[in-house]
């Protein structure tokens, strides 16, 4: 931890130095809520978000509010490693090009609804009457799953320090879960303007008992998505290591790591139950792996969390940007940012200025990202990018 701001109801716990006032001053709103407990955390990756920064960790008693999980509910991070040890430039071409043939990107849908089989069992003793958002978008979910979905969603091909190629794929509940997340948050808005709550509405942090009915569906259809993430990931992990059975055979892959980083959750913390909304953040539970990915052209890494208490047991969910996607195509230089991974020998998708919000200058330094850290997780692999695909 970097530094603990005291000025508010509830401590802010910072793990960097240079968070920026708009994070800041979210922050403080989070630490002045009147449903908080104990401290906040601000990860070192934090940056500004609706409501709640990015990289941000809050625990709330008896209430749960929706913009602090976020609009891709369930997004997050898996990976695997392959039994290779090297791929060739062509081959690198081969299986990238296989992954778009099997693989939906950015807004593309599949052209028919998938095998209903695929997607996440119902909560039990619950109907899809009891989901009317999810029972509102279960059809177009159908064609949704196992696509990647835009924005900083990617497919990577790495190498690891441990001599070995990985697979790593980021993306989310696609549109399920930004319905689920906009219908909850208006609802929810609606409801603290009747009930005249204390919380100011332009901070963006309406809130739900968990008591009230409202509350204990935003509940089950936000975890639902958190589901249907999961399962959207892992499909197309599954059609990705069909690509490369099919060019590389012979080949065997490792068991799947997973990882969330926008939900909220029941967990015990200081000995008291409490709902931990991490938004931008991850579990890293003592013995726990996770993924911190880096931008386009930097390392990423899995790790091992430490289970530190001061931090809920989160840990960041990646680099984190410097730069708003409109402030990164004006102002970085489209050839050195392709030059650089060009020069790295990176398959990249850095074709025209629209492509620089996701350029590696738009990020933070992973690397200190991971040093400031240290507390939180350890390092067990270092993974190289390769090539990258993204949505």
């Amino acid at each position: 931890m970097k530094r603990t701001v005291t000025t508010e109801k509830v401590p802010i716990k910072l793990w960097l130095d240079d968070i920026e006032e708009g994070a800041m001053g979210q922050a403080r709103n989070l630490a002045n809520l009147p449903f908080v407990y104990k401290h906040v955390a601000i990860m070192p990756d934090a940056h500004f978000g609706y409501g709640m920064p990015i990289g941000g960790v809050m625990a709330t008693e008896e209430v749960i509010v929706p913009n602090a999980v976020g609009v891709d509910i369930g997004c997050g991070m898996c990976a695997l490693r392959t039994s290779l040890t090297d791929l060739g430039t062509d081959k690198l071409k081969q299986i990238m090009a296989g992954i778009r043939r099997v693989v939906p990107l950015g807004f593309k849908h599949h052209d028919h609804v998938q095998d209903q089989a695929l997607m996440p069992h119902l909560p039990p003793g619950h109907s899809l009457k009891d989901l009317p958002v999810v029972a509102r978008e279960y059809r177009n979910a159908l064609t949704q799953i196992g696509t990647l979905g835009g924005g900083n969603h990617f497919i990577e091909i790495q190498k690891g320090s441990d001599g070995f190629i990985w697979i790593m794929v980021h993306s989310g509940s696609r549109n399920l879960g930004y319905q689920v997340a906009n219908f909850y948050n208006r609802l929810a808005t609606d409801l603290n303007a009747r009930w005249g709550s204390a919380v100011p509405k332009n901070w963006q942090l309406a809130f739900l008992p968990l008591s009230s009915e409202a509350g204990r569906r935003y509940q089950l259809e936000m975890e639902y998505c958190v589901e249907f993430a999961l399962a959207n990931r892992q499909l197309m992990m599954e059609r990705i290591q069909e690509v490369f059975i099919a060019a590389a055979a012979p080949v065997t892959f490792s068991s799947f790591i997973n990882i969330a980083h926008n939900y909220a959750a029941l967990e015990t913390h200081f000995h008291r139950k409490v709902i931990v909304h991490r938004k931008g953040a991850t579990s890293a539970r003592e013995g726990e792996l996770g993924i911190i990915p880096g931008s386009q052209g930097s390392p990423s890494y899995i790790v091992r969390g430490l289970g530190n208490p001061e931090s809920f047991t989160s840990c960041s969910h990646g680099a984190g940007r410097k730069m708003g996607r409109k402030e990164a195509q004006r102002r970085l230089n489209l050839e050195e940012e392709a030059g650089r991974l060009d020069r790295q020998g990176i398959l990249h998708s850095i074709r025209g200025r629209s492509d620089l919000d996701e350029a590696a200058g738009a990020y933070k330094d992973v690397d200190r990202v991971v040093e400031n850290q240290i507390d939180l997780v350890e390092v067990v692999v270092s993974l190289r990018p390769l090539a990258v695909i993204k949505g």
